[in-house]
């Protein structure tokens, strides 16, 4: 059993839809009290944060919506505030590694498994953006100056990414992506909610083979915050 906290942009389909199958049977054990896997460490470590397993679930639904797949099968949310655990089975940069030798000679996923520190301040940069400007001010100038180590910065970006963004600085994320593909839309921007621009973004994204924006962790885990 397996909930990763890594983007799912990084799973490939076949661990995608691996990790949305355990989720489901994840939330199951803890809402129904069975027994099966009760005492293993992945129950153990979300079983007070049954509201990050939910949204877990979303942006494993918002990657597998991106990549095409059908999803039949949603969650209720639990009651209460977001809240995520703070345990890892694997801290973030570690699941980089397992990955790496998990796709030997297998399909990766949407957005390459990271080298080095600036590949993925790379991949993460409009995620940060929609969430905190300054820490995205700071992130940038760091890795150029190649002062975070690739586990230093695969924890603060997880731990990010847990945080809702608000809805002006999503918005100025949003523009910003716009800005790779407004050439190639029929579409106003101006006529065009946050919702419908992120949609807008991702069909374009994709048809036009943006391939900054096809690489972003934004491009899907974006869709789970509407």
């Amino acid at each position: 059993m397996r909930i990763w906290d890594i983007d799912p942009g990084f799973l490939n389909d076949q661990s995608l839809l691996g990790e949305h199958r355990e989720l489901h049977g994840l939330m199951s054990i803890h809402i129904n009290n069975k027994k099966g896997y009760s005492r293993h460490p992945e129950t153990l470590r979300w079983q007070h944060s049954l509201t990050g397993l939910y949204q877990r679930h979303e942006l494993l639904v918002s990657e597998m919506t991106l990549r095409g797949m059908n999803h039949n099968s949603p969650l209720d949310r639990p009651r209460g505030s977001l809240s995520w655990p703070e345990e890892w089975i694997d801290p973030p940069h570690t699941q980089f590694d397992l990955l790496r030798a998990k796709y030997t000679n297998k399909p990766g996923g949407r957005i390459p498994l990271p080298q080095n520190p600036m590949a993925l301040w790379a991949s993460h940069k409009y995620s940060v953006m929609a969430r905190d400007p300054g820490l995205y001010r700071q992130l940038g100038p760091e890795v150029a100056q190649k002062k975070l180590t690739l586990a230093s910065l695969s924890l603060s970006l997880a731990q990010t990414l847990r945080q809702p963004p608000e809805q002006g600085r999503l918005d100025n994320a949003l523009d910003h992506m716009w800005g790779y593909v407004s050439g190639i839309s029929a579409l106003d921007r101006k006529d065009l909610d946050a919702r419908r621009l992120f949609n807008e973004i991702q069909s374009l994204s994709i048809s036009g083979e943006i391939t900054y924006l096809t690489r972003s962790t934004a491009l899907g885990e974006l869709g789970a915050w509407f």
